[in-house]
């Protein structure tokens, strides 16, 4: 990230960061409230081909409101690289998405997420206290820190921070980090996901129904975990799962199921799971055009 600001919009943050110029992040409560900001600052990081990267942000952003920033070409790495970035905006979360033009350096391309924290140093030495390895060491960008650091069952998350802290607008719905992992490493990751974030354990069902992640009539385990961060939904299985589940990296929430996949196909995306109710939700499962996997649900009952 040497020549422009953040995977994680910081193109469309900018002008906030300017207007909003309130001296650092520095967590003043952070090891009380942990080290994440707000769930609007934390969003995926979407990997396409320099072709698909325009009508991907077309589509995302038709079908669920938002806008994007114009595009810039960047290095978005501690090493070598160049990548097209554009920030994308939208009411159920934002995106950071990269379209790279060179071959993508170890090991970026696998984290899921990128997530602002109120001090780099005190995030890193949190989440290798909580048994998370730090991937990519923190390293400068025009505007603050980032890291790349991953948690047991293989989950790679962007740790990132800012000189100067934003000042964003809470979004409309928070979206989930949807994580599959191993039964073998589940409870590793919940314990140190959970003493990292300092979040809580919204529902642990060791029964879930198995339709949600293409198994009708069979069980799994589900936990639901809230944080600083946003929601993030755990899928503990045995890998024994169909295309696309285990590929989708983020939930969104809206409030209409059928309008919103409407909007999805006039503008491109295909529907590849048709909409099926469970635990309260009418959920599909949408791939965009340059293939990014969502999930997207109503919920119908709380």
């Amino acid at each position: 990230m040497r020549t422009i600001s953040r995977w994680a919009f910081a193109a469309g943050l900018t002008a906030t960061l300017q207007a909003h110029a309130v001296r650092t992040c520095a967590a003043d409560d952070s090891a009380e409230s942990g080290p994440g900001v707000g769930a609007q600052y934390d969003g995926a990081h979407v990997y396409v081909a320099p072709a698909d990267m325009a009508p991907f942000i077309a589509s995302f952003t038709a079908t669920f409101g938002g806008e994007a920033a114009k595009p810039a070409t960047t290095t978005v790495t501690p090493t070598p690289s160049s990548a097209s970035f554009a920030p994308v905006r939208t009411p159920v979360g934002p995106l950071s998405v990269l379209a790279f033009t060179t071959p993508i350096p170890y090991p970026f391309g696998a984290e899921r997420t990128g997530y602002l924290v109120k001090d780099m140093d005190t995030a890193i030495s949190a989440a290798t206290a909580a048994g998370a390895d730090v991937l990519v060491a923190p390293f400068p960008d025009p505007i603050g820190r980032d890291a790349v650091i991953q948690w047991p069952g293989g989950v790679n998350m962007q740790l990132y921070w800012h000189t100067l802290k934003p000042s964003l607008p809470p979004l409309a719905t928070i979206p989930e980090n949807r994580v599959y992992v191993s039964a073998l490493r589940a409870d590793d990751f919940i314990a140190g996901f959970l003493r990292f974030s300092k979040g809580r354990v919204v529902s642990d069902n060791a029964h879930a129904p198995g339709v949600e992640i293409g198994r009708p009539g069979d069980a799994y385990r589900r936990v639901r975990i809230d944080s600083a961060f946003g929601k993030l939904t755990l899928m503990v299985t045995d890998g024994h799962v169909p295309f696309p589940y285990g590929r989708e990296l983020t939930g969104y929430e809206v409030t209409d199921l059928t309008a919103t996949l409407n909007k999805a196909k006039a503008n491109g995306a295909a529907v590849l799971v048709e909409p099926f109710q469970a635990d309260g939700r009418d959920a599909a499962m949408v791939q965009f055009p340059g293939g990014y996997i969502a999930e997207i649900h109503a919920v119908t009952r709380r």
